[in-house]
């Protein structure tokens, strides 16, 4: 992997030109994208509207069909062309993580902005060589931001916001578990999704990774040490089928290829700042679809969130009188409330694909405000620390494991 040399400088983009955006890469994370990039201005102030100005695909008739249906006007067959072109702004990376450090490298040096999704690659290295880029273009007015959307839930924004205000007192327990169960069959054909050279690891970095940076951004503190187990349920699976969603159906008497990833994931962790953690990852967990929970007791309280209610927290007061202790369910969808007030009337709630309309809302008040960005790649480096350190732990029977020092046996 090598780094171009070239640096240019941001393309302008004021009020009177509209933020021109390519959308590299058109299935799930493309579409949902493309959702929040031509959403997100009716409901939230923008000076200039981002305009989507490109689709990037390999297959060029796949790539139209999508354009089309996406209601993009323009296509290419390879990023390096949409990374060239002086007319694009930003760089918006929606394919698997094998890809990410390449096109992000390349579009930084290029002047490009850059939104890439999570994980933020498939290896520590790669995330540090791209952290560095990031930086150097930041001095020049260039930002990059990484993906992690659920930051952008209304209730989770909000758990965040009653930690930083003191309602839990001393963190001592996170606890937190992203559970589903689109793998049960396992006649589920194979796809990326499956294979470590394209997505670097299974259930642990696709949605763990989540789990991690929901975990370190609400409670404030950094995980340093875990102990992990990795496991692989299904070792092979059918190479021909329909997809549908993420899963599909199989091929009758399709031949079958290796899994090379974890199904599931499970550990415990030590939080810089003193809080112990328990994590678990799985998409074999029959009947719950996206359940993204986390759980954080301190001194003076707990929240509670379960993304499959995502419009409501959970929250306890242990200052409360004895007699009325107990959870209370908040319903996050009053215009006190993180990025509620763009929305509807109270108790009218939000979906997933709203959660991606917030994270242009905050890319695009970054960009014009030419601010940081967050979460940026540094911040997505930390959690890629954490899934090395998780591996590394599971290869040395659940060892107990620096972040900082994967490699050492501590």
């Amino acid at each position: 992997m090598t780094e171009s040399t070239e640096v240019h400088q941001p393309a302008p983009s004021s009020a009177e030109r509209p933020l021109r955006v390519a959308i590299i890469g058109h299935a799930f994370m493309g579409v949902a994208h493309t959702h929040a990039w031509r959403t997100a201005p009716r409901f939230f102030p923008m000076a200039a509207p981002p305009e989507l100005a490109l689709l990037v695909g390999r297959d060029e008739a796949r790539t139209r069909a999508a354009a089309e249906r996406l209601e993009i006007a323009e296509i290419e067959t390879d990023w390096r062309r949409a990374v060239e072109r002086e007319d694009i702004d930003v760089v918006d990376i929606c394919t698997p993580g094998n890809t990410h450090a390449e096109i992000a490298l390349a579009a930084l040096a290029a002047g490009k902005h850059v939104l890439c999704e999570k994980p933020l690659a498939n290896s520590v290295a790669e995330a540090e060589a791209m952290t560095a880029a990031a930086e150097r273009a930041a001095a020049r007015g260039v930002r990059a931001f990484c993906g992690f959307s659920y930051r952008r839930t209304p209730a989770l924004a909000l758990a965040k916001r009653f930690v930083e205000e003191g309602r839990l007192g001393e963190i001592r327990h996170v606890r937190a578990q992203y559970l589903q169960d689109w793998l049960s069959d396992a006649d589920t054909p194979l796809n990326w999704r499956l294979e470590k050279d394209k997505a670097g690891s299974g259930a642990l970095g696709d949605i763990g990774a989540h789990s991690v940076d929901a975990a370190q951004w609400v409670s404030g503190q950094r995980i340093e040490g875990v102990s992990a187990m990795l496991h692989t349920f299904v070792e092979t699976r059918p190479l021909a089928g329909t997809a549908q969603g993420l899963g599909g159906s199989a091929e009758a008497g399709a031949p079958r290829g290796p899994v090379t990833v974890d199904d599931a994931a499970a550990f415990t962790a030590r939080f810089d700042g003193g809080a112990i953690g328990v994590f678990e990852a799985t998409r074999f967990a029959q009947g719950r679809r996206n359940a993204n929970r986390l759980e954080i007791n301190g001194s003076s309280g707990s929240i509670a969130f379960d993304f499959e209610s995502m419009n409501t927290l959970e929250y306890f007061d242990a200052r409360d009188d004895q007699a009325a202790q107990g959870f209370r369910t908040i319903q996050v969808t009053d215009a006190v409330h993180p990025y509620t007030d763009h929305w509807w009337p109270v108790g009218h709630g939000l979906g997933y694909g709203d959660l991606f309309v917030h994270q242009v809302a905050d890319v695009v008040a970054a960009l014009q405000a030419d601010t940081a960005a967050h979460p940026d790649f540094a911040e997505a480096l930390t959690v890629q620390r954490v899934l090395h350190a998780v591996e590394a732990s599971a290869r040395n029977a659940s060892r107990y494991t620096s972040v900082d020092r994967p490699d050492s046996q501590d």
